[in-house]
């Protein structure tokens, strides 16, 4: 079985040549490089920018249409509707930009045979995975600014703490992509990736609250040791309670961040499964 650690380095003139054109550009050109070709193959797919980026922008659209205006609300934890959206919308794009993409993109590389071909080429296996990170945060930056910016046309102030912002936003992102990892790691068909990811991603979604406000104490406290309710309360403190970092939550989303790599590091294959 695979693992994500590189290839054997031992002494051998195939070795040296394979390993000559990784020196001669260096880790950190190469590291640039591999964000490059993400973002290219990422932007020359219309379908995947226009589902990435439009979605969500029509989502919190409609519940600005919905619930616009500044009154506060018992049902929004004495919110306004936008207040409580804008920040759970902006974190079901990170979610679904890291998680969801990620492992769909991983196990269809992995079944045309595109990841066995990359782990004989000299590119180290920490680059490829950095560089899937790095391009998944960019996107998802995208993604919050567009939702933030929806936000603010239907009067939600502008977050109050950004440091706290961009800390949730590279945790979260780095923590689904590495659950996304892990359940491409599980899945044994490209075909059946997007089943597996909808069937995890949507109840977790519904029962944290992002696209309606849970008041039973029980369900909340059952979301708030998943990966989901977490990261939206750690969106949620900079926007609407003048907060900071919320240590708690974003312990959470390490913890399920580190289990989600550990499954990827001990399950991950380069090779397409055998029918």
């Amino acid at each position: 079985m695979t693992t994500l650690s590189p290839a054997s380095t031992a002494d051998s003139p195939r070795t040296s040549l394979k390993q000559e054109p990784v020196l001669r550009r260096g880790r950190a050109g190469l590291l640039v490089h591999q964000i490059r070709y993400e973002q290219l193959s990422f932007w020359r797919n219309p379908q995947a920018v226009i589902f990435t980026f439009l979605l969500p922008v029509v989502v919190v659209t409609i519940f600005g249409a919905v619930f616009g205006g500044d009154e506060k609300q018992d049902l929004f934890f004495g919110m306004s509707g936008m207040e409580y959206y804008t920040p759970t919308i902006a974190a079901v794009s990170v979610l679904g930009a890291c998680y969801g993409q990620l492992a769909i993109v991983l196990s269809t590389r992995r079944q045309t045979g595109l990841l066995k071909r990359l782990r004989a080429t000299p590119l180290p296996a920490w680059v490829y995975f950095v560089g899937l990170l790095a391009h998944c945060v960019l996107v998802s930056l995208v993604d919050v600014i567009l939702v933030i910016g929806v936000g603010a046309l239907y009067g939600v102030p502008l977050p109050t703490n950004w440091t706290a912002i961009a800390l949730t936003l590279v945790l979260g992102a780095a923590s689904f992509c590495a659950l996304g990892a892990g359940v491409a790691s599980l899945v044994k068909s490209a075909e059946a990736a997007p089943a597996l990811v909808q069937f995890i991603q949507f109840p977790l979604v519904f029962i944290s609250g992002s696209y309606f406000p849970i008041h039973a104490g029980l369900l909340n406290t059952i979301a708030g040791l998943l990966p989901v309710k977490p990261f939206n309360e750690a969106m949620l403190a900079p926007f609407t309670h003048g907060g900071g970092f919320q240590w708690k939550e974003l312990g959470v989303l390490a913890a399920w961040g580190v289990l989600g790599a550990l499954v990827a590091v001990r399950r991950f294959r380069w090779d397409p499964r055998p029918e």
